[in-house]
């Protein structure tokens, strides 16, 4: 069952039972206090007739009311609903994280989904309950409140990081939303703070989390000089809409997942996060997932085996594209060679706290020079490059907020790119959780390993009964197949692409 599709008596089941499977999910308001809380919230469970159920935490803001200081509903992981949803609220929600009403305004997000200021205004506030505007403020304060309570940046560090225009406007959101000033609600934190001038802060997540998976895949496809990984951290540098940026994510002895970064502008912040969110899969709805494929008896030893499977995102949908291109067909280590070739040649080399690293080639750079570089049959290497200039160019544009159909068909049109990249390409960089591969080896590999179909045209069919859910089982497949066992051990692998 959807969030959306839950009645009032579910939810108020949900809240009576204090279920934290619904945290960041929905939120309940209680007219008789103001104040909104998160499902799970351990205070008294108020009268249905006190209570209204909202989707968004802006939604409750709008009406009123301010946040519980006893459950802090906004240090919850973020919905699953955007990672599912591919209308129009959906792809704003994945936006919005991204900054780019911040960057660009509500005019730019609208241009971006199609559609005119007032009519987006409108269609959000219909959906969700507030428009644009309200739901980047509640996406600031949430960024807020987590800095404020897991750093020691000064107050007003943390107001621009947030992504606020001014620290009067901070200190009023702030104060709206959490019926507190911005120096009390860090004052409230517990246990000692990180070291003075250092990001460092944990990463709400979903359980359960398989984090085993997560690092195993970000470490098998690691590229040389951009990223390295471990069994329990994985570190690269990024561009983002300031400058460049590096960050390093860890799990600690508590099982928390911490992430420390350094950035140029701290305005790029609160895109970092989210971008890092993405790429760990932290929103995604673990308990739901593994419900809907455990359901089936083929499927059930291997969601026991790998609960809480996660699909990793992208950071950058330029570089995935182009990664994703180099790596059709190909092994995992001979892809991982000939990117550790482009980066070393074409990349920008930049210093972070851990040494020297390299940032991915950016599209302009692999269109002009790329083929100077890039190895293998030449129809392939002006694919890529062609790609890239597309890119370069902005004939074509990538990103989390695009529709799904159109992105697919824009990529599809160029030369050289099939259906297995423009899909993987959608699962990767839309989050997609609804995609198959059927022709993808190592995807069927596993089918022959869990005993279904392992023919494209017979997985496919078979595949229906578990939509919207097929990207997730692609991952069980990937884990399932003989060659990425060690994808979850050390060392990395030889192993066919997914």
């Amino acid at each position: 069952m959807t969030i959306a599709a839950m009645t009032f008596d579910e939810r108020y089941r949900a809240i009576d039972a204090r279920d934290v499977r619904f945290d960041g999910q929905f939120v309940t308001a209680v007219r008789s206090t103001g104040i909104y809380c998160r499902p799970s919230c351990p205070a008294r469970t108020p009268k249905p007739a006190n209570v209204t159920f909202y989707p968004t935490s802006a939604a409750a803001h709008e009406a009123g009311f301010r946040a519980c200081k006893r459950c802090l509903p906004e240090a919850t992981p973020g919905s699953p609903q955007w990672n599912v949803r591919s209308d129009v609220a959906g792809r704003a929600m994945r936006l919005i994280a991204d900054g780019v009403v911040d960057r660009e305004g509500v005019p730019g997000l609208a241009a971006r989904l199609g559609y005119s200021t007032r009519h987006l205004t409108r269609l959000l506030a219909a959906e969700l309950g507030a428009g644009p505007l309200a739901l980047a403020r509640a996406h600031r304060a949430h960024t807020a409140r987590t800095l404020l309570v897991d750093t020691d940046l000064p107050v007003a560090d943390v107001a621009f990081a947030a992504g606020f225009a001014s620290i009067r406007q901070f200190n009023e959101t702030v104060g709206e939303v959490f019926a507190l000033p911005p120096t009390q609600l860090r004052a409230r934190r517990t246990g000692g703070g990180p070291r003075p001038g250092r990001i460092d802060l944990t990463l709400p997540v979903r359980e359960p989390f398989d984090a085993v998976g997560v690092f195993g895949w970000l470490r098998a496809h690691a590229v040389p000089g951009l990223e390295v990984g471990d069994a329990g951290s994985f570190s690269r540098v990024v561009r983002l809409p300031g400058g460049t940026a590096w960050f390093e994510v860890h799990q600690d002895a508590g099982g928390r997942l911490r992430m420390q970064a350094e950035l140029t502008t701290l305005r790029d912040l609160s895109v970092l996060i989210a971008r890092v969110r993405r790429l760990f899969d932290l929103d995604a709805d673990p308990a739901a997932i593994d419900e809907a494929l455990g359901a089936h008896p083929e499927l059930r030893p291997l969601v026991a085996r790998v609960p809480g499977v996660r699909l990793p995102a992208a950071m950058d949908a330029d570089e995935m594209l182009i990664r994703a291109m180099i790596g059709q067909q190909i092994s995992v280590a001979a892809a991982r060679t000939v990117m550790g070739r482009l980066v070393a040649d074409l990349g920008e080399p930049v210093d972070t706290v851990r040494g020297p690293a390299i940032l991915f080639p950016t599209a302009e750079t692999v269109a002009a020079s790329g083929a100077e570089v890039l190895r293998g049959p030449a129809a392939r290497v002006r694919s890529i490059v062609g790609a890239a200039a597309a890119l370069a160019d902005g004939a074509l544009r990538l990103s989390p907020g695009d529709d799904p159909v159109e992105q697919r068909a824009a990529l599809l049109a160029l030369p050289g790119i099939g259906p297995w990249t423009a899909d993987y390409v959608r699962m990767r960089v839309l989050g997609d959780p609804d995609v198959l591969l059927p022709g993808d080896v190592a995807a069927r590999a596993g089918a022959t390993a869990a005993g279904i179909p392992d023919d494209a045209r017979g997985l496919t069919e078979w595949s229906r009964r578990v939509a919207p859910w097929r990207s997730y089982l692609m991952a069980h497949l990937w884990y399932a197949a003989p060659v990425t066992q060690a994808w979850r051990a050390l060392p990395a692998p030889e192993e066919t692409t997914p």
